[in-house]
C-alpha cells in the first residue's frame, strides 16, 4: 500500500495579478507567522480562491464559528495591492511527514508559477528561549542581494542553522524553480502564543512591500502577550528575562522552528 500523501486543490477562480508576492503563514512556534498572515488577510481585505486538502495532515477536524467542522486544510487569498499584488498562504496545519511537505511545498511552487509570483515572503519564529521587550527580526533569502540589505531594513542576518518546516521547504523549493525567496523570522521564546512577534515581522514587511496596515488591533493583541508573559514569569519566579534561558549564540548550528 503505498504511503504517498494525497493533495485535492480547489481552485474557485483564477486571479489576474499584477507582479504578485506571495506571503506564507503557517501554523509554528508561537503562531508567528500565521498570527502575521491572519492580520493581513483581515487587513489588506483577502479574496479566498483556494483550498489545499492533503491526507498529511493531522487527523482531525477543525470547528467552525457556527458549530460546523471541516477539514483540515490551507487556503490561498488575494489582495489588490500597489505597487503589486498579494498573494497569502495560511492554514489550520503543516504536514506531518518530510515526504508530505516537499510534496506540498512543490504543489504550492506550482500555483506561484502560474499565478506569475516572482518572490515569496515566508513568515516564521526565531526562538531563544527567552522572553524579549522589543523582540528582533531575523531573516535569511535565496538572494545574496537582498541579504545585503537586511541591515538597512532593520533585519537581523541569518548565518547558522536551519528552517525547519514549510516556511523554509517553500522558499527552498522555489529556489529551484528561479523564484526568489525571503524568509523573516520573529524572535520569541517559544513559551506563547507571540503576537508582539508577529507585530515586529509585519513592520518590517510593511515597509518592504508598502503595504498600508491599521496595526491598532495587533498591537492590542501584542500588548495581551506582555500580559501573558509576565503571568508566565509570575509562575515560574523569575521576574527577569536574564534569568530565563541564555540566548543561542549565532555561532551553534541551531533548528530554528518556522
Amino acid at each position: 500500500m503505498s504511503s504517498k500523501s494525497k493533495i485535492i486543490v480547489e481552485i474557485s477562480e483564477i486571479p489576474k495579478l499584477k507582479n504578485p508576492h506571495l506571503i506564507c503563514g503557517l501554523p509554528g512556534s508561537g503562531y508567528v507567522g500565521k498570527i502575521a498572515v491572519d492580520y493581513l488577510i483581515e487587513e489588506l481585505k483577502g479574496i479566498k480562491f483556494a483550498n489545499i486538502f492533503s491526507s498529511s495532515f493531522p487527523p482531525q477536524v477543525s470547528i467552525r464559528d457556527d458549530g460546523t467542522i471541516d477539514l483540515m486544510k490551507n487556503t490561498l487569498y488575494y489582495c489588490k495591492n500597489k505597487p503589486d499584488d498579494i498573494i497569502l498562504l495560511t492554514g489550520d496545519a503543516q504536514p506531518v511527514t518530510p515526504e508530505s511537505e516537499y510534496a506540498m511545498a512543490e504543489e504550492i511552487i506550482g500555483i506561484c508559477e502560474k499565478l506569475g509570483v516572482k518572490s515569496i515572503y515566508t513568515l516564521a519564529a526565531f526562538i531563544t528561549g527567552t522572553f524579549s521587550k522589543n523582540p528582533k527580526v531575523y531573516g535569511t533569502s535565496t538572494s545574496l542581494q537582498i541579504v545585503n540589505e537586511f541591515s538597512k531594513q532593520g533585519i537581523f542576518t541569518m548565518n547558522s542553522g536551519t528552517v525547519t518546516g514549510m516556511n523554509g521547504l517553500v522558499i527552498g523549493v522555489g529556489k529551484t524553480r528561479g523564484i526568489t525567496g525571503v524568509c523573516l523570522l520573529g524572535e520569541t521564546s517559544g513559551y506563547v502564543v507571540d503576537a508582539k512577534a508577529s507585530k515586529a515581522i509585519l513592520e518590517i514587511l510593511s515597509k518592504i512591500l508598502e503595504l498600508k496596515l491599521d496595526m491598532t488591533t495587533l498591537i492590542k493583541r501584542a500588548q495581551d502577550t506582555d500580559q501573558l508573559i509576565k503571568t508566565v514569569e509570575e509562575q515560574m519566579g523569575q521576574r527577569q528575562s536574564t534569568e530565563q534561558l541564555p540566548m543561542p549564540s549565532q555561532d551553534k548550528k541551531l533548528g530554528y522552528i518556522s
